[in-house]
């Protein structure tokens, strides 16, 4: 009871008791979500309540240099950002022309080979090339804009080229209020329906330090349709943060922990001994003196050294004191590292002894469903989809193809099997119940279906023409490994002997 409602108990018990019954009846539903309690657990915690935009305006640029830096310089962040660049894309998200019409999407997709060779603005590598980096970008930075360049040299029949942008092209700076019409904000640009309508960016990195004097420092606009955005939304949210936010003091704080931990083991190792023992008799000294078996005054370690101290006469050799549960600490440390990036702890560290083959596998199969999760709702729509579309309108105002209105499938790379034979045997068995089809399956793994089949109907025929009789080839060998009748093969070729003889 606080001191108004003992006085107010004075006057007025009924009163009284309705307060005291009003702060009990808050308190109790106050309690109802712990975390929304207020006392000395949570005095420190500092919570807002702005919009995502508001915060990434406020650490965005912050966020993105300390990320950089700790890719740079430290060797978790630099290998769980590539553990994620390696399953993501891979060896490429490949497209594949689904029209409905053959002779159509044959041409389109030999089109898509020729261009994606020679897709990079900056001439440096192909499609696949600048997807990896882009997707890269998008972990490590935040966020990457995709350039539309419709150019006609660019080595290609198809007149069109991609050039990739850092979020720090992007005039964050820039701020436009209009109620009734469009509004600019962090160099976005949105129509009165709150739709991007172009992003201002400079032509020239701002950071850029070896061409100052030629660098443009005004803010250019750019139609939102020329720019392929690629950044993971986690609010309604306009612009991208690193992947690695979460686990970036973890970071610090265990790279700072380790080089302490160096010095202390250095500092240890450089002190052998020291000799000690009372003054001699008659001897005096000004002050206590610590020197090497020279004579000399020591001021530093060294390794391997010997100390005197003054009137030395027996030695007392170092022993280092033992810091216990070190290896658990910084493993539990990783973890949550590895956690704050998304990666399991044993692909970031290399450290495959916290886990067996079950559970490896079981931690393999969450992490692919959410890369599956980031291809299918992030890189292909925002990045992929885009860049496919201007690729067909570059080809068709070109005379390359007679429409535009070309639908892609997209094949992201396979994953690589822990059990490569009972997967096979697990696909085998789905395929032929009818729960998938030899094209999805073709697919999962990263392969156009029709080269496939294509490829397939070559090797028969050479086969047939060379007369060679193949393990693999179901028509001339039946599962068990007995050769086929040929009669049989040619009059039922989806049905293996033994499946004749079954029946």
């Amino acid at each position: 009871m606080t001191p108004l409602d003992k006085a107010i108990g004075v006057f007025s018990p009924t009163t009284a008791a309705k307060r005291l019954a009003a702060r009990a009846s808050l308190v109790h539903q106050q309690r109802l979500y712990e975390g929304a309690s207020r006392g000395r657990q949570t005095d420190g915690w500092r919570s807002s309540s702005t919009a995502a935009d508001s915060e990434i305006a406020a650490a965005g640029p912050l966020l993105r240099d300390r990320s950089r830096d700790l890719v740079r310089n430290n060797a978790l962040a630099a290998q769980a950002v590539q553990v994620l660049v390696n399953n993501i894309v891979g060896t490429g998200i490949r497209p594949r022309a689904a029209s409905g019409n053959k002779s159509l999407n044959k041409k389109v997709d030999k089109l898509w080979a020729e261009w994606s060779r020679h897709c990079d603005a900056h001439g440096h590598t192909d499609f696949h090339g600048v997807l990896s980096l882009a997707v890269r970008e998008m972990i490590e930075g935040g966020e990457v804009l995709g350039l539309k360049r419709p150019r006609r040299r660019s080595g290609s029949k198809v007149p069109l080229q991609i050039e990739l942008y850092e979020a720090d092209h992007l005039d964050d700076g820039k701020w436009e209020s209009n109620p009734t019409g469009p509004r600019i904000s962090q160099g976005i640009e949105y129509d009165a329906s709150g739709r991007r309508s172009a992003f201002w960016m400079f032509p020239d990195h701002p950071g850029d330090t070896t061409n100052v004097f030629r660098r443009t420092t005004e803010s250019v606009r750019i139609p939102a349709d020329n720019v392929a955005h690629l950044f993971e939304r986690q609010r309604v949210q306009s612009r991208g943060v690193p992947w690695g936010a979460p686990a970036m003091i973890a970071l610090r704080d265990l790279g700072d922990w380790q080089v302490a931990e160096m010095v202390r083991k250095k500092t240890e190792a450089c002190m052998v001994g020291i000799v000690i023992g009372e003054d001699a008799a008659g001897e005096t000294s000004m002050a206590p003196t610590v020197e090497d078996g020279m004579g000399n005054q020591i001021e530093q370690f060294s390794p391997g050294m010997i100390a005197y101290a003054t009137g030395g006469k027996d030695i007392k050799f170092n022993t280092p004191g033992h810091s216990g549960g070190v290896a658990e600490w910084n493993r539990t440390q990783m973890m949550i590292i590895a956690a704050g990036f998304r990666v399991p702890y044993a692909l970031m560290t290399g450290d495959l002894s916290q886990a067996n083959f079950s559970s490896n596998r079981a931690g393999l199969n969450e992490f692919r469903r959410m890369v599956e999760q980031i291809q299918w709702t992030i890189v292909i729509p925002m990045f992929c989809e885009k860049i496919w579309q201007w690729f067909c309108d570059a080809a068709y105002t070109a005379g390359l193809i007679p429409t535009a209105d070309v639908q892609a499938e997209w094949a992201p790379p396979k994953f690589e099997s822990v059990n490569p034979k009972q997967d096979a045997e697990t696909d085998l068995i789905e395929t032929r119940a009818g729960f998938a089809t030899r094209s999805q399956m073709i697919a999962k793994r990263g392969y156009d279906p029709l080269e496939v089949y294509e490829e397939m109907d070559r090797d028969n025929k050479e086969a047939d023409r060379l007369g060679l009789i193949l393990d693999s080839d179901p028509r001339r060998v039946s599962k068990a490994g007995l050769s086929q009748d040929s009669e049989t093969s040619d009059a039922e070729p989806s049905r293996p002997a033994e499946d004749n003889q079954k029946d």
